[in-house]
């Protein structure tokens, strides 16, 4: 394992100098846009409640408005190959190169795709290309698959891809651990570390019952559970921040054996107070 390590505040820099912000197609994405840095990488995901179509049409206005747009192409939620042709032509219209593969939070598929592992192969046999292709990254694992299954998927769909997002997780001791797992397995795709952004506790539960039953709510279990989350955000009035997990994060920036690329930010559509604390670190 190499050793390169760099300071706290050069690592944190580095981590947060060109984030990838990600956004829900709600209908407060546009004013959320607008507060973000020009030409700033906007993750756009697919909502359980408004599908993919709302995915691709705010693709769409972020690129044209000169934003790099990565949109979530949520298996579970393409019908079939011919409506996958159909969005991947719309993207590359769009200028689209980078697109992230998630399974999808759906319990019934809206057609063929069972898995990313379906969509990714299909992906592969169209006439679109894209030059990036992301996966999905479990530090925590997942409520209903075992680690063996969540491992054995990730093989499956490694060949595809050419990175790693990690779901949320609080703990930086925990994600390097994970990273250093995937590598001695032999996955050597680069990561870009799932992080939360600055969030009001009573904001976050409103807007968890608005996405449904997704990581938003699930992640509140993970760690001290919700009790202990709870006291957190009580002794910091109510607000979380993502210092302490940067900051564990920081040292191993520059280690090529956990090849960390950036962080992804996942704003629960909360820009300006995520992007006042980022730009507040970076000034420090």
């Amino acid at each position: 394992m190499s050793l390169e390590t760099s300071t706290t505040d050069d690592g944190a820099a580095t981590l947060l100098a060109d984030p990838r912000f990600e956004l829900m197609p709600f209908d407060s994405f546009g004013e959320q846009m607008a507060h973000l840095p020009d030409g700033a990488a906007i993750a756009v995901t697919t909502s359980p409640t408004l599908g993919i179509d709302a995915t691709v049409e705010w693709t769409e206005t972020a690129s044209e408005a000169g934003y790099e747009v990565i949109p979530h192409v949520a298996a579970r939620y393409v019908r079939d190959r011919e409506h996958l042709d159909s969005i991947a032509g719309r993207l590359r219209e769009a200028g689209v190169t980078d697109v992230f593969v998630p399974g999808g939070d759906r319990e019934e598929p809206a057609g063929e795709f069972e898995s990313a592992h379906d969509l990714l192969v299909a992906l592969e046999e169209l006439e679109y290309e894209f030059e990036e292709v992301g996966i999905t990254g479990y530090p925590e694992g997942h409520d209903f698959l075992s680690e063996a299954t969540l491992a054995e998927a990730m093989d499956r769909k490694a060949p595809y891809a050419s990175y790693l997002v990690t779901q949320l997780c609080y703990d930086p001791e925990t994600i390097l651990e994970w990273i250093g797992t995937i590598r001695d397995r032999g996955v050597d795709l680069p990561v870009e570390v799932g992080i939360p952004g600055v969030m009001n506790y009573q904001r976050l539960l409103g807007i968890s019952k608005k996405v449904g039953v997704g990581d938003s709510v699930r992640f509140l279990r993970k760690t001290s559970g919700v009790l202990g989350f709870i006291k957190e955000l009580v002794g910091s009035r109510g607000q979380y921040t993502p210092d302490e997990l940067i900051d564990g994060l920081a040292p191993h920036a520059a280690d090529p054996h956990y090849d960390i690329r950036g962080v992804h930010i996942y704003t629960f559509n909360q820009v300006p107070d995520t992007e006042s604390w980022r730009l507040g670190r970076l000034e420090s």
